[in-house]
């Protein structure tokens, strides 16, 4: 999940994961302060509600990415304050 912080996100996204959590139990939860994405839209709160659509990308990127390294995973995404949004990422057993 470190290698998907740092230098995932830096390659996509031009910065590294601003917080990075976990349970122990093959839950992470990704928190980016200043999401590139939201950052042209964060100017009031009428976008909030589209704000999940430009998550579902970078859902699919991280969900591929851990695919291709072998992991299968579950990815949800929330947006509460803009442009901060959080990403969970639960890792699924063989």
């Amino acid at each position: 999940m470190k290698f998907i912080c740092k230098d995932f996100w830096t390659t996509v996204f031009k910065k590294q994961i601003d917080n990075l959590q976990t349970n122990h139990q093959g839950i992470y939860v990704l928190q980016d302060n200043k999401f590139q994405l939201l950052t042209q839209m964060s100017s009031g709160k009428q976008y909030l509600d589209h704000a999940p659509k430009y998550l579902a990308f970078a859902c699919g990127l991280i969900r591929g990415s851990l695919s291709n390294l072998g992991i299968k995973s579950i990815m949800t995404a929330e947006v509460s304050v803009m442009p901060a949004c959080k990403f969970q990422v639960m890792i699924q057993k063989m």
